[in-house]
């Protein structure tokens, strides 16, 4: 029989702010979730949450499609997409300073606004993890391909889908065997990613005003950063585009109950790197379309050919095919390879930590609880997290002809909706304990802003990627009226509607999270009974005075 009880029943519920967990021991033994505690620093931290971004892949998957809605605005759409962005980060942040806990957005969510709202916070986050799990393995087939001169099996969609498959099966393998490997490989990983798109940078722009990157070559102007020479709707899609390439960063936050001092080195990480993917993204952007410019032919950035693939085609033109030259090229393909690697690795850690803290507080079936013995790591929700992210991989190859598009396009909508609703739920959580002006700018009005700009992001990019003529696909409806739907509309908004229903499903089968019983406002912890296979600290353990666990 599980018993919960309030700490004090005098003490307003939003008063209450979370008892920190105990600490590691000297052996590195495991407490709260039975995640291994004080495993990572800040710099750890904050390498993990850059590469959990992913630069150069995600600049080779996706700013073609940013180019491609707002031309040469692609640098101040790049500039302002970070403003709603580091305005969320500061929400992350201070949630994270009284609730230092691996579910993050679905743990903060679900006290602010209910169980309901949680759940499907929750869910985005677990089925935008999947989806661009199908972009990483794409890339990284393809670059492995390149990288040893198979220019044939890098075009060939099966090859390619073989190679990510098995990628994805190497990167989970490495997630499972601890924190520490994972953060480990991302120091040289993340090293060869920024060296290398500093040095194409600065080379595009020195060729470009020295008069050699040829007649498809723009010198920089200060017009590239006014926001007003675009439509609205360009705008508005440059900026869901520029979403997917911004995210990720919160995966420092994702770890914090395996970091040091967890109540504020994630959120001092996050901050600290969105604004090193801000200063990347806006001189790697304005050096790529000064150097191949916005055309659709040759080795322009809206060429349907490049649009895949737009780091390896650059570096080729930018170092040349001989000598250092081509040395640079290979390095450079071998960096969007890495860049893939570091961004699986990141992408699997945070999301196997939220599925282990929805399954602790009984939101989805305990067996995504379960962890590692030894490596104090998770284990059905790491492996659960390769097997879904396979299977729709395969499925998007199959019926689509641009899983690059289409997949990325989606993706904005779910990182928008979760996003917008973390920043909502800070100015919420913190809205009767506001002290002072900073209480008020922090906790308020900063993460409301962005999450609201986020929001509305969401609801009229949904409107316009409901028209079919937006990605690769489109579906019809089989009954009347019979209408013709975007692929993107169905990948994005329909994953979150299919959250919905599996929400409700698994209310009426296991409704104790949903009526609040372990997870809500007024609780500090769950109280998570012993599972019979599983040890003993696999259970959360709380040391307040005052807070009652019976079985």
């Amino acid at each position: 029989m599980l018993t919960l009880q309030r700490t004090d029943e005098k003490t307003p519920p939003m008063a209450v702010t979370p008892a920190k967990a105990p600490s590691c021991t000297q052996d590195g033994s495991a407490g709260g979730k039975g995640l291994k505690q004080g495993a990572i620093g800040l710099l750890s931290s904050t390498v993990i949450s850059i590469a959990s971004v992913a630069p150069a892949y995600s600049l080779a998957a996706a700013l073609a499609f940013v180019v491609g809605y707002v031309g040469f605005q692609a640098p101040v759409v790049m500039l302002l997409a970070f403003v709603p962005i580091v305005c969320v980060a500061v929400g992350f942040q201070q949630l994270n300073k009284v609730m230092p806990d691996c579910g993050t957005t679905f743990t903060w969510v679900s006290k602010a606004f209910g169980p309901r709202t949680g759940w499907v916070a929750g869910w985005g986050i677990l089925v935008a993890a999947v989806i661009v799990m199908s972009n990483l393995a794409q890339i990284a087939g393809q670059y492995m391909f390149e990288l040893v001169g198979e220019q044939g099996l890098a075009a060939n969609k099966w090859w390619t889908m073989l190679a990510g498959v098995l990628w994805i099966i190497l990167m989970a393998t490495i997630c499972y065997l601890g924190i520490e490997v994972s953060a480990r490989l991302q120091y040289a990983l993340l090293a060869i990613e920024l060296t290398m798109l500093v040095v194409l940078s600065i080379t595009a722009l020195a060729k470009v005003y020295g008069g050699s990157a040829g007649h498809q070559a723009v010198r920089p102007e200060l017009s590239w950063f006014n926001p007003f020479n675009m439509s609205f709707s360009a705008f508005t899609l440059g900026m869901l585009t520029a979403l997917f390439i911004y995210w990720g960063w919160d995966c420092a936050v994702s770890l914090n109950e395996e970091t040091r001092e967890k109540e504020s080195v994630p959120g001092r990480a996050a901050l600290t790197s969105t604004v090193v993917l801000l200063v990347t993204y806006v001189l790697v952007t304005t050096a790529a379309q000064a150097f191949a410019g916005t055309g659709s032919s040759g080795i322009g950035l809206t060429n349907p050919k490049n649009s895949g693939d737009v780091l390896s085609v650059l570096g080729g033109e930018v170092f040349g095919t001989r000598g250092f030259g081509w040395f640079l090229a290979r390095l450079l393909v071998l960096m969007v390879l890495s860049s893939a690697a570091a961004s699986t690795l990141t992408t699997i850690l945070p999301t196997g930590r939220i599925s282990l803290a929805m399954a602790t507080y009984r939101a989805i079936p305990s067996k995504f609880a379960r962890v590692h013995a030894k490596y104090r790591t998770p284990t059905w929700s790491t492996v659960g997290m390769a097997i879904a992210s396979i299977a729709f991989y395969v499925c998007m190859t199959v019926i689509s002809t641009s899983v690059l598009g289409d997949t990325i396009s989606s993706l904005g909508l779910m990182i928008a909706f979760y996003y917008g609703l973390t920043g909502l739920a800070c100015v919420w959580w913190f809205r009767k304990q506001a002290q002072g002006v900073r209480d008020i700018v922090v906790r308020g009005a900063i993460p409301l802003f962005g999450g609201l700009i986020l929001l509305a992001f969401f609801f009229y990019g949904a409107s316009q990627f409901w028209k079919r003529n937006f990605g690769n696909t489109f579906w019809t409806l089989p009954f009347s009226p019979h209408w013709q739907i975007g692929g993107v509309f169905l990948t994005g908004s329909g994953a979150l509607l299919l959250g919905v229903v599996l929400m409700l499903v698994y209310r009426a089968i296991r409704p104790a999270f949903f009526r609040g019983e372990t997870l809500n406002e007024g609780l500090d912890v769950a109280q998570v009974a012993h599972e019979p296979d599983r040890p003993p600290h696999h259970a959360i353990r709380e040391h307040q005075p005052g807070l009652m666990k019976a079985r």
